[in-house]
């Protein structure tokens, strides 16, 4: 596959920190909008690049959370990473995704020093089935959107409304002629667990996201990710949606986003 075509990828890289979306990365809710869950790892892609040119300490990726400040339109993008508490066994990183001069998206990332602690290990959930004994389960039954129709997805058992475990994947790369890290690869997909679970259609009801909060006390391995979700709707316009992360050794975190429950308007009491 040549991977410097954009229709490879997600995204290319047309300047230094500047990216432009292929139609891949089309939104679920819209299709003249990005989704945000490719653009997610493309922030980590980022961060790792500048942290690499920079020569910051060899640490890990602990936590990240993404707050979406707005509609991300389907245009040509900067992304702007600095480190705002620097160290040599703790760091904090954040990043800045700016559209036609306002800003869309805002990343921090604490980065930790790692030891040996194998011996203390535990309390893990348990693991669930290979993605490839699995049959693929399409989410364009219920979403449309050119990122969604770039998936391979496996349910895991049979999905119910508000609640669904799945593992995801992808033939494209994140960036056209670059490799993206299993870390990057791997969060570009984690968004999609608001999807997965759906508790209402999402043509009479509107949930999107406002953030994405991504805990690990594992790095992830490998080209699935695996999505253990619940999704509650509460009464008054909010909703959460939580998900235990997988890879194919077993659990590695957890990811948060919480949601702006409401019905399309067209549905309106």
């Amino acid at each position: 596959m040549d991977t410097t075509r954009p229709e490879s990828s997600y995204f290319e890289r047309v300047g230094a920190h500047r990216f432009v979306p292929t139609g891949h990365a089309s939104g679920a809710w819209a299709t003249d909008e990005q989704h945000f869950s490719p653009l997610g790892g493309l922030i980590v892609h980022e961060i790792e690049r500048v942290r690499a040119h920079e020569e910051r300490p060899a640490l890990v990726l602990s936590r990240i959370s993404f707050d979406i400040l707005g509609r991300i339109a389907f245009e040509e993008f900067d992304i702007h990473v600095e480190t705002v508490r620097p160290g040599r066994t703790i760091e904090l990183v954040q990043a800045t995704v700016t559209i036609a001069g306002r800003d869309a998206v805002s990343a921090r990332a604490w980065f930790l020093d790692t030891h040996d602690t194998d011996n203390v290990a535990g309390g893990e959930p348990d693991r669930f089935p290979e993605p490839e004994s699995l049959p693929s389960w399409p989410l364009t039954s219920m979403w449309s959107g050119g990122y969604i129709t770039s998936l391979d997805t496996r349910a895991v058992g049979i999905p119910q409304p508000g609640r669904t475990t799945a593992w995801i994947t992808t033939h494209l790369d994140l960036v056209a002629g670059e490799q993206a890290s299993d870390l990057a690869s791997y969060v570009a997909l984690v968004d999609t667990a608001n999807g997965i679970a759906a508790r209402q259609e999402p043509t009479k009801w509107m949930f999107p996201n406002l953030d994405l909060t991504i805990h690990l006390y594992r790095q992830p391995e490998g080209r699935w990710t695996g999505l253990d979700t619940s999704v509650i709707f509460g009464r008054t316009g909010q909703g959460l949606t939580s998900t235990v992360l997988h890879d194919t050794r077993g659990p590695i975190g957890y990811a948060q986003q919480i949601l702006t429950v409401r019905p399309q308007p067209d549905r309106q009491p």
